[in-house]
């Protein structure tokens, strides 16, 4: 696809990575730092340099209910379109200085995810949708060879990127940031109505979706924003999409704010369960990830941090009651 439309008449182009839609002239370049017109055309300035490159548990991403206890080789650039003041990734997200003495090239990237035996390859520790060009090429040539493309995400991608997204990505995991749009517009520099319109997007075009909501006290773990969450999860996008609850801890703007409780999670799981979820998992605190069937409660997947120690899916299917467990899970 064209990642930019002209306008000519203005003598400039319109980005359409992401919802931002910045409008450049020649040489300026969009919120995200890394997106410059350059010549009428747009060009990713990070393509080819990656500033992070690790290879992790598929559960960190976090993706439960994708090849569990596979690895994912995961690799972000420098740059974002958000400033979420406790990013826990602020050293690159919101660096714009790019090292070009290091060159990745798609095809090295798919030839070293392959050679760490790596089941999948993530699209993280930045937002991705900034570097989305180098991310397809490395993807579709992924997908060639047999592997999972993990988009890891703040949801701010574009209906046409989204739309081009299908041909290549199997699971994403977005950010629920907050439930309150005025907070995400002037502080985060985003949009709640746009991310909720991703989601249900996805899920429309069969990406598999777990969503993932920092709970900040104070912030964003009202009794009523995360009971409107989960109905929103439920009813619109379906009880069976994966809720990830993950615990703050302090870091770059908001240091004086306390670390998330335990309690905290654990009301916001109980919650959840209460609208109806089937899938609620707590993350940054030590517990069990477990998934038990939605039907017969039966223990299916026993998660200890990042191992997976029990793992009793049949072809998919609860081994009790046979009901098909929702996933990816070849």
């Amino acid at each position: 696809m064209k990642y930019f439309k002209e306008e000519k008449e203005k003598e400039r182009i319109i980005c359409l990575l992401c919802r931002h839609a910045c409008k450049l002239k020649e040489g300026r370049t969009g919120m995200c730092g890394v997106n410059k017109n350059v010549g009428g055309e747009l060009e990713t300035l990070v393509y080819g340099h990656p500033v992070a490159v690790h290879i992790d548990p598929v559960e960190k991403k976090p993706i439960y209910h994708m090849l569990p206890g596979s690895t994912a080789l995961s690799f972000g650039t420098v740059g974002c379109n958000f400033r979420c003041p406790f990013c826990q990734n602020w050293g690159i997200s919101q660096e714009h200085k790019i090292n070009t003495d290091i060159n990745v090239s798609p095809e090295e990237m798919v030839d070293l995810a392959i050679e760490e035996e790596c089941e999948s390859i993530a699209y993280t520790y930045n937002e991705p949708t900034i570097f989305y060009p180098y991310a397809k090429d490395v993807g579709v040539l992924a997908k060639k060879r047999g592997l999972k493309n993990i988009f890891v995400s703040n949801g701010f991608e574009t209906p046409e990127i989204i739309e081009d997204m299908t041909s290549w990505v199997d699971a994403a995991n977005i950010d629920l940031k907050s439930w309150n749009d005025e907070y995400y517009s002037k502080v985060l520099k985003g949009g709640l109505e746009e991310v909720k319109d991703t989601l249900r997007r996805m899920i429309k075009k069969g990406i598999w979706v777990e969503i993932t909501t920092l709970l900040i006290e104070g912030e964003n773990d009202s009794d009523q924003d995360i009971r409107e969450m989960a109905e929103f999860i439920k009813n619109d996008l379906g009880p069976h999409v994966p809720w990830h609850l993950s615990a703050f801890h302090p870091d770059y703007k908001m240091l004086d704010h306390d670390r998330t409780k335990l309690d905290t999670l654990m009301r916001a799981k109980e919650i959840g369960k209460e609208v109806g979820l089937y899938y609620i998992y707590l993350g940054n605190v030590p517990v069990h990830g477990d998934t038990h069937c939605p039907q017969c409660d039966e223990l299916l997947i026993d998660r200890t941090g990042y191992t997976i120690t029990v793992n009793k899916l049949e072809d998919g299917h609860c081994p009790n009651c046979k009901r098909e467990i929702e996933g990816v899970w070849k």
